[in-house]
C-alpha cells in the first residue's frame, strides 16, 4: 500500500489540558475508518487505533493494521494532519 491511498478525511482538535489532543477519520483505499486518536503520552504524541469499550469496562482496538509499515504510515498521516 502506498502513501497515496491514505488520507486524513477529517481531524477534530480537542481543547483543554487532556492528554487526548484530537480525533481523526482516515480514508484508506476508499474506505473511511473513524476514530483514530492523537494522544500526548509520556514519550510525546502518538496515534491510537480506533477502539470501543467492552461490557467488562476494558477498551479494545477495533482496527488492526496488517503490517508494522501500514501502522507507521497511518500514524504518520494522522500526525502530519494534526500538526498542520
Amino acid at each position: 500500500m502506498d502513501d497515496n491511498t491514505i488520507q486524513v478525511s477529517r481531524i477534530y482538535r480537542v481543547d483543554g489540558e487532556s492528554k487526548l489532543k484530537a480525533f481523526a477519520d482516515v480514508s484508506l483505499a476508499g474506505v473511511i475508518v473513524k476514530g483514530f486518536s492523537v494522544v500526548n503520552g509520556s514519550k510525546g504524541l502518538f496515534v491510537s487505533m480506533p477502539r470501543h469499550q467492552g461490557k467488562d469496562g476494558k477498551w479494545y482496538n477495533t482496527v488492526y493494521p496488517a503490517t508494522k509499515e501500514l501502522k507507521e504510515q497511518l500514524s504518520a498521516a494522522v500526525l502530519t494532519a494534526y500538526k498542520e
